[in-house]
């Protein structure tokens, strides 16, 4: 049989999704032949849909003739009002503590179950991290995650459990009963840790980011090396966020 089944009755726009989600962290980077598969469509169809954007800009051709997401598409989702000044306001935060501490600073919302980063400031000093612009990493293995499971509805928390919790290093939380035990002292101190939870010799320290309606908007943090202490420089993160969070209000108070 030459048709893929998946592709029945799907429409245009919903192939053209597709395609577009086939892309990740993981796999910024296709064969036509991949994108097929990820996506679910022919080869044909896949085909056809990846020249029309092409041509719009949605995709781009590498060196070698694979595919990536394209600058057009990009520039696109920067213009998403939320996440834009978001961004906006937190950088000098962000700024002033890398400054401080010449550490990793990162940025990071809520998508789904996952975190996914906004942005990230880094120095030659700084430990590697698994972190990319746009990347995700999991809720229950990182700083960000911890902050954003406290601070969500506690259904989040149920589905992210129900899931299962994958063990990224042998020091993850894996167990339910302690991942609800440090998310009530992340709820009681405002502040959130990953040990080597993620990445073997990185450790985080991350805050939150309130709106102006008092709900989580975001989580900010710093990764260090584990033999940094990271544990001293959670007055360092929580101020930073507040101030984020402050000129939040000023923002949407100085827009209203």
């Amino acid at each position: 049989m030459g048709g893929n089944t998946r592709d029945t009755g799907r429409s245009t726009a919903s192939r053209l999704l597709a395609l577009l989600g086939a892309f990740s962290s993981v796999a910024p980077v296709l064969t036509l032949s991949e994108l097929a598969e990820r996506s679910g469509l022919p080869i044909a169809t896949a085909h056809r849909l990846a020249g029309e954007l092409l041509d719009w800009g949605a995709l781009e051709r590498t060196a070698d003739g694979q595919l990536q997401i394209g600058l057009r598409l990009w520039h696109t989702g920067a213009l998403a009002p939320r996440h834009r000044n978001l961004r906006s306001v937190a950088l000098p935060f962000m700024e002033d503590l890398y400054e401080a501490t010449h550490e990793n600073v990162q940025l990071a919302v809520r998508d789904g179950i996952e975190a996914v980063f906004l942005d990230k400031i880094s120095g030659r000093r700084s430990v590697g991290t698994l972190t990319t612009v746009a990347g995700r990493l999991p809720l229950h293995a990182t700083g960000v995650g911890k902050i954003i499971l406290a601070f969500s509805e506690p259904e989040l928390l149920s589905t992210v459990v129900a899931q299962g919790l994958r063990r990224c290093t042998p020091h993850t939380i894996v167990l339910p009963r302690l991942l609800c035990t440090a998310l009530r002292r992340v709820r009681e101190h405002h502040v959130a840790f990953s040990l080597e939870e993620m990445t073997i010799g990185a450790s985080s320290v991350a805050a939150p980011i309130f709106g102006p309606d008092g709900g989580l908007v975001a989580s900010l943090a710093l990764v260090v090396r584990s033999t940094t202490g990271v544990r001293t420089l959670s007055a360092a993160v929580r101020t930073a966020a507040l101030g984020v969070t402050r000129n939040l209000d000023a923002f949407s108070a100085g827009r209203n």
